[in-house]
């Protein structure tokens, strides 16, 4: 096997219209968006033996150089991502792939490299990891446990699978008279910032600056990203950034106010931007991370509480991976061990 660079968005792309389990975070576009912001990037392919002209990997992971105050490493964010009819088992792929990523965080002297795989928590592939020495993550990054809706079904049997709370809910903002509005203006994700910073100031989380939210909206127009808002009268209460890719769209920043809190937005919001996904010929509404516990002391039940009433089900897939190359990694991890105690994670 050789592992080589692709520079061809049609090769990367085509691979992931081949890929069943993925998320637009090794999309062409989000490499593109982490360029934006600076970053460096590796867009990474394993193949196999000989190499055509036009030959799909086998596996392919995007590298982000992740540059931090607490020592810089490589990220590779749900992924590796690898075809299901793949010659060779898992860790003939790890192989090449690890080795070519210990040889990158070499040249660029960073203190370890961290995968946050999309494969399921499964015995098998935990064991995997582990066999080339990488070890749990004190934190992560990206969603290590989503909840999923298949869209294929009919507006109305999606509208009768939902919880019974959460569909009396979106019949009282309808009765409200809540107007449901989208944009592709970029100017726009400052009325989404505004509410974003209100949200922030509510629930105490780590916010993304303005600079990344809007550089984001931008990597994915002009077709794959929406900006939704939520009128009531002349005020905004609840707001979302959608993208669409690859017949999938993805919940991935919300926001929301606190005025007027008997008046349901966000639950009409969220049936609108599945039924505008339905026209778009999604399969699949990915609302992106829940709580890993039933327990309402975690900071993210009411959100947790909230998604699953749309119907659906949870994919959990194994924990963020870290694999240490220099011994500042365990100053990394004692940060990361106290930042997450500190949100009750």
């Amino acid at each position: 096997m050789e592992i080589k660079e692709i520079k061809d968005e049609r090769i990367w792309e085509d691979f992931l219209l081949k890929i069943q389990e993925k998320t637009f975070l090794q999309s062409w576009n989000w490499g593109k968006f982490q360029k934006r912001m600076g970053e460096k990037i590796w867009r990474l392919g394993v193949y196999q033996l000989p190499i055509t002209n036009y030959q799909l990997p086998i596996a392919i992971a995007l590298v982000i150089k992740v540059t931090a105050r607490r020592g810089d490493f490589l990220f590779v964010p749900h992924g590796p991502l690898l075809k299901q009819q793949a010659t060779g088992g898992k860790e003939e792929i790890l192989k090449p792939l690890l080795k070519k990523l210990k040889a990158i965080a070499k040249d660029e002297k960073v203190n370890f490299i961290r995968i946050a795989p999309i494969w399921e928590s499964t015995k098998e592939n935990i064991r995997i990891f582990k066999d080339f020495g990488l070890k749990d993550a004190p934190i992560h990054i990206h969603p290590e446990l989503t909840w999923q809706l298949d869209i294929t079904p009919k507006e109305d049997e999606i509208f009768k699978n939902m919880r019974k709370t959460t569909r009396n809910l979106i019949r009282k903002a309808q009765r409200e008279m809540v107007k449901i509005h989208f944009s592709k203006n970029v100017e726009d994700v400052k009325l989404f910032y505004e509410l974003y910073r209100e949200t922030v100031k509510r629930h105490h989380f780590i916010p993304f600056s303005y600079r990344f939210l809007k550089k984001e909206f931008e990597s994915f127009l002009p077709d794959n990203t929406l900006l939704f808002f939520a009128r009531w009268k002349d005020k905004i209460l609840s707001t979302a950034i959608i993208i669409f890719w690859q017949k999938i769209a993805f919940y991935h920043q919300g926001a929301s106010s606190s005025l007027f809190p008997k008046i349901p937005a966000s639950y009409l919001l969220q049936w609108e931007v599945i039924k505008e996904a339905k026209k778009r010929k999604c399969v699949l509404y990915n609302f992106w991370g829940i709580a890993s516990t039933e327990s309402k002391k975690h900071p993210w039940y009411g959100l947790t509480l909230f998604k699953k009433g749309f119907g659906g089900k949870r994919r959990k897939y194994v924990r963020t991976q870290d694999l240490p190359i220099s011994c500042l990694y365990f100053k990394n991890w004692i940060i990361e061990k106290l930042r997450k105690a500190k949100r009750r994670l």
